[in-house]
């Protein structure tokens, strides 16, 4: 499938990375956007990774998939709208090494997945749950090799939080641009060998150097989309 990223009329007007340093402004926008409808599959579609030779593939989602949590928690940070992703560590599994974003499998006493999402980044970045405020949420996504359905919480925090990597579950911390996730010119892809055997073309956003692709980067497509209306606002 052909991207489809658009270049507004704002493009032309005012840079991105000053559309994007208003956070107010930004948050209020996605605070009344996420009670729409939102785009949902079309947009992840867009970053979904392809067979290189131009075979196709489909699996169907089980019954009962794994239930989780996501935080996609934005703040302010050296003049820009920023928000953190984080690098797995090396390991025996799916996910190894790959770029998260920070959340995990609902716990039993977690009373709904936005909880999950800020237990989640509290575990896993050190998040202070009291100091994050929830703006919404994104369209759940089914994560096929790993049978987890995500839902992707959007918070906020006014100032760039004390983040601190557990030092199993995360590599690393990356403080991403938000604008550079609304830039058609961070879409990137390259041919891959994924798992070690399966030959496939995976767009993927380059965000501060990161190579962020498959599940993570089609459900921040979802939210690049969205973004596309608030700059021709």
């Amino acid at each position: 499938m052909k991207r489809s990223f658009k270049k507004t009329r704002a493009w032309h007007v005012r840079p991105l990375n000053l559309l994007f340093m208003n956070f107010d402004r930004v948050i209020n926008f996605l605070g009344k956007r996420l009670q729409s409808p939102l785009p949902g599959r079309g947009a992840h579609e867009l970053m979904k990774p392809r067979m290189a030779d131009g075979t196709h593939f489909s699996i169907k989602q089980p019954a009962a998939p794994q239930e989780c949590g996501a935080l996609i928690l934005f703040h302010e940070s050296e003049g820009d709208v920023r928000f953190p992703l984080i690098q797995r560590p090396t390991y025996e599994g799916t996910h190894s090494g790959q770029i998260a974003l920070p959340g995990g499998k609902r716990a039993n006493e977690d009373t709904d997945l936005f909880d999950t999402a800020l237990r989640e980044a509290g575990e896993e970045v050190g998040v202070d749950r009291s100091q994050v405020e929830i703006v919404g949420s994104l369209s759940k996504f089914y994560v096929v090799v790993s049978n987890y359905e995500v839902l992707p919480v959007i918070g906020k925090m006014k100032s760039k939080p004390n983040f601190t990597p557990d030092k199993y579950e995360v590599e690393s911390i990356i403080n991403a641009q938000l604008s550079h996730l609304a830039d058609p010119n961070y879409v990137k892809e390259k041919r891959m060998l994924v798992r070690g055997r399966v030959d496939m073309i995976c767009p993927y956003f380059d965000l501060e150097d990161k190579i962020v692709w498959g599940a993570t980067a089609m459900m921040l497509s979802e939210l690049a989309v969205i973004l596309q209306a608030y700059q021709q606002d």
